[in-house]
């Protein structure tokens, strides 16, 4: 995997066992420095051991610049990053992070309305922060399976907004589940919805909302896992690279980027499921089969720019600008 470029070294400070199968890490300079600021919805690109680099929200007030909070919950389908984390990274140890960056940033609003789906609290316990420092107007929903699992229930009871914080557990009683229903009928002016969690919750949200005639440019969503694709009818193109006209033949069985890596020219990856947006690149030609999560039907439309992690192309040749 092509290296993200990661420009701190933090320290963990402290780890904490936040719910069943989910731990905080609070990451700090070794020096004490004031870390670079973020805003809510951000996350970090984190070097959780070599050649493996991971994406996580961070949850902490957006004011700190103290340090940096992360939550990451133990996947049993992890592909190595969740139980390297809860396994090898203790306190003390140094790590290799990004800068915060942000594709899932709060936008002004009447209203705003978080909806999160377990470990999808992370960027909306920031942005809640965010509304509350703020004093604007938001409701968040926390759905989980059991209050076992649930994360930070305490810093939320302690918080000056826990009135407008309301929980759902899959195995509760049916009055307190989440009804999308009934809570998304009635598309409100000016009011936002940011949604974050597994790929099944945020798909029952946006068709809820899409049903009820919500505008598409009023609902956000972060993704943490890529959509899992079908493969069956996939077939080889070729991929054309404008800067020295080289081509190459991609089969079925790889990905762009395997492609191109093999042949030394180096895209910058991390996620390698589309949601990241971390190895974006522009398409001068062609026609890209999209299968990211990150860009929206509009940038899809555009076929301008495709995620060579995990999209392949509709038509026979996609000239990169590379």
């Amino acid at each position: 995997m092509s290296s993200v470029p990661l420009s701190l070294i933090v320290e963990v400070k402290a780890r904490h066992d936040e719910a069943r199968d989910i731990v905080t890490f609070e990451l700090a300079d070794p020096h004490g420095r004031p870390l670079p600021a973020f805003s809510a919805g951000a996350h970090l690109d984190v070097q959780v051991k070599s050649g493996l680099i991971r994406q996580y929200s961070l949850c902490n007030h957006p004011e700190e610049r103290d340090r940096y909070l992360i939550g990451v919950l133990r996947d049993p389908a992890s592909r190595g990053g969740s139980v390297a984390m809860h396994e090898e990274i203790q306190v003390g140890d140094l790590i290799q992070i990004s800068a915060p960056k942000n594709h899932f940033p709060l936008k002004p609003a009447a209203r705003t309305l978080l909806l999160a789906g377990g470990i999808g609290i992370t960027p909306l316990l920031c942005m809640a922060e965010r509304l509350a420092h703020t004093q604007a107007e938001f409701a968040l929903h926390y759905c989980t399976r059991s209050p076992e699992r649930t994360a930070f229930r305490q810093r939320i009871a302690a918080s000056g907004f826990a009135e407008r914080v309301h929980f759902h557990f899959d195995d509760g009683a049916p009055e307190q589940k989440l009804d999308l229903k009934a809570l998304l009928a009635t598309p409100e002016p000016d009011t936002r919805v940011y949604v974050c969690g597994p790929t099944g919750f945020i798909e029952a949200v946006l068709t809820a909302c899409k049903a009820a005639g919500w505008p598409s440019e009023r609902l956000h969503t972060e993704y943490f896992a890529g959509a899992v694709a079908d493969t069956a009818d996939d077939d080889s193109f070729e991929v054309k690279i404008a800067s020295s006209g080289a081509s190459f033949a991609v089969p079925a069985d790889k990905t762009v980027h395997q492609v191109l890596a093999e042949n030394g020219i180096e895209i910058m990856v991390s996620c390698e499921q589309g949601v990241c947006g971390t190895c974006l690149t522009r398409v001068l030609e062609g026609e890209p089969d999209h299968r990211d999560l990150y860009l929206d039907d509009d940038e899809h439309a555009a076929n301008d720019q495709f995620t060579p992690c995990c999209s392949r192309a509709k038509s026979k040749v996609l000239v990169l600008d590379l």
